[in-house]
């Protein structure tokens, strides 16, 4: 009876919909009139704009459930605050505060008289998402002639010419498949001298791994990477990134080493007393960078949601924003191609991380690309929904001991795509099997009587489940305890198709099973109109009991 209860409450609950204005404060239905449903964005707009969720094909219920989620994350020190903004086809359709920007004195949590509220224009020390600023004043050169990606380093940077990396290319150095390893082996706040005395023992660090043989993220790529920005363009890499890309786009709050002045709109950091800072609240967090003076090509960057967001839709708007353009299109594209195919799970574009659930969840495709920092920042950007999802925190403040972010990003990209209706076929409801962590979530039939021989089960369904990770099975069962799955399991990317498959003679229980891991979800699985016919192809009535799968009115 619950399937039959569900369809009359969805019809019931569209119809008053229709019929009565709510009035502002009442409760919206989930079900939207919108063609701008799941991979049909409407077009980009030239620059950002306030938006409300339905002009953009997005339902409001996922994006108010942030809110009670990121407080709860906050009570539960995940971090001391975060600054969330959602947009898309430029459209901004959240943009809050949570939380404070600076709360602690030191690393033993002695709280601050006056914590300092986080506010929407709050600037955050954005870690590595430096690193994407760096590719495109790459890029920005690339564009100019001044190289071309498989070209050596060494031609351009001498010095970096030795211990082995003489073969490194520049389109290495990008994807990180250079074979450096994480970090320098001395940090290099420990190496004595100037800047470029620091700069100098990076280009010639040693390699752990031959040029192209493995993936290793390092931060030694970027630092060279900011080294070559500045041979080649003759400027420091803050002032080519101002004057290329930042002051073009109206970027007023990003910057490298912000200005004193600047500090009481600042998110602290940590407590360091190893570099002798203290509270590292207004320079930059990562101590490399900082022993670069602040300005390196894997971090040092400051910004606001609102400016990541900006920066975000020029990429969206193919390198242009506002009627400036900063990259040409096919420079956009060439960025986003997956460089990496050969180190599965590693997708990696000129700068841009692609696909990766970790920490895109709902929202990972071949197409949505993006990056995080070590403070507890990360910058969604999901081409093919047209969304930009910015979840900016401060979770190093006071020490990085603490649990890890990626949960909280992992929810945070699964509401945003659970705001984007999926197009059902006959504007009908479909069952939908949610999401989470280790789920074995169950749909299924009440008892097939024996006399009445079913023959097949047919169903329309569409899903978005995590590759090699989840799986949507069908299983039937003779005694409603002993159950075999049947057809192929579903994972990857399917649109709506209607399956059909053949039934054991004995079968008298069918069902639906949805299983996850503990690492991500895909936007999800949905089942409509399942059926169940006899061997004449009589449709034989049946309900539907559920543990933990829902009626959507997508």
């Amino acid at each position: 009876m619950l399937h039959r209860w569900w369809k009359r409450a969805c019809s019931i609950l569209l119809g008053f919909s229709l019929l009565l204005p709510l009035p502002a404060e009442a409760h919206q239905p989930d079900r939207i009139n919108t063609p701008f449903t799941w991979e049909h964005p409407a077009p980009f707009t030239p620059v950002l704009h306030a938006a409300t969720p339905e002009s953009v094909g997005m339902r409001e219920t996922p994006l108010d459930a942030v809110d009670a989620f990121i407080q709860q994350s906050i009570a539960d020190r995940a971090m001391p605050g975060a600054v969330v903004l959602v947009a898309r086809s430029g459209g901004v359709v959240k943009h809050t505060a949570y939380g404070d920007a600076a709360r602690y004195l030191d690393d033993q949590g002695t709280v601050m008289e006056h914590p300092v509220p986080m506010r929407q224009d709050t600037i955050f020390d954005v870690a590595s998402i430096s690193k994407i600023f760096t590719a495109v004043a790459v890029m920005k050169l690339y564009e100019q002639g001044k190289f071309r990606l498989d070209d050596p380093v060494a031609r351009y940077l001498p010095e970096f010419a030795q211990n082995g990396k003489e073969k490194v290319t520049i389109r290495q150095l990008m994807t990180h498949t250079s074979g450096f390893r994480p970090g320098p082996l001395t940090p290099l706040y420990k190496v004595p001298g100037s800047r470029e005395d620091r700069l100098r023992y990076v280009l010639t660090h040693p390699l752990d791994h031959e040029p192209g043989t493995t993936y290793v993220y390092s931060d030694l790529n970027y630092i060279t990477l900011g080294a070559l920005v500045e041979r080649l363009s003759g400027e420091r890499l803050d002032r080519f990134v101002k004057e290329q890309i930042t002051a073009p786009l109206g970027m007023k709050d990003t910057m490298y080493h912000p200005p004193a002045e600047l500090k009481h709109r600042i998110a602290a950091t940590e407590y360091q007393p190893w570099t002798g800072r203290g509270l590292v609240w207004g320079q930059v967090h990562d101590e490399n960078a900082w022993a670069l003076g602040g300005v390196a090509g894997h971090a040092g960057v400051f910004s606001t949601a609102r400016d990541l967001a900006v920066f975000s839709q020029m990429i969206l708007n193919k390198g242009a924003y506002g009627g400036k353009r900063i990259l040409r299109p096919d420079t956009v594209k060439l960025m986003e191609v997956n460089q990496t195919g050969m180190f599965p799970g590693q997708d990696h574009g000129l700068g841009w991380e692609l696909n990766q659930h970790w920490y895109m969840d709902a929202l990972a495709s071949p197409r949505t690309m993006g990056h995080t920092g070590y403070t507890g920042t990360s910058l969604v950007i999901d081409r093919a929904n047209g969304v930009i999802a910015v979840l900016l925190t401060n979770r190093v403040h006071p020490t990085r001991q603490t649990v890890s972010t990626n949960p909280v990003r992992r929810q945070f990209a699964r509401f945003v795509a659970d705001a984007i209706p999926v197009n059902l076929p006959g504007k009908e409801e479909a069952w939908f099997a949610g999401y989470g962590d280790n789920l074995d979530r169950l749909l299924t039939s009440d008892r097939l009587d024996p006399s009445e021989k079913p023959h097949s089960l047919s169903f329309m369904t569409w899903y978005r489940i995590q590759p090699d990770r989840d799986q949507g099975v069908v299983e039937v069962s003779a005694d409603g305890t002993h159950w075999t799955a049947i057809g192929s399991p579903m994972s990857g990317s399917g649109e709506w198709r209607r399956i059909t498959l053949t039934l054991p003679a004995q079968t008298r229980y069918v069902r639906f099973r949805y299983h996850t891991d503990t690492y991500g979800n895909g936007r999800g699985w949905y089942v409509q109109n399942p059926v169940v016919t006899d061997e004449s192809g009589k449709a034989i009535p049946l309900d539907w009991s559920s543990d933990g799968w829902e009626i959507r009115c997508d």
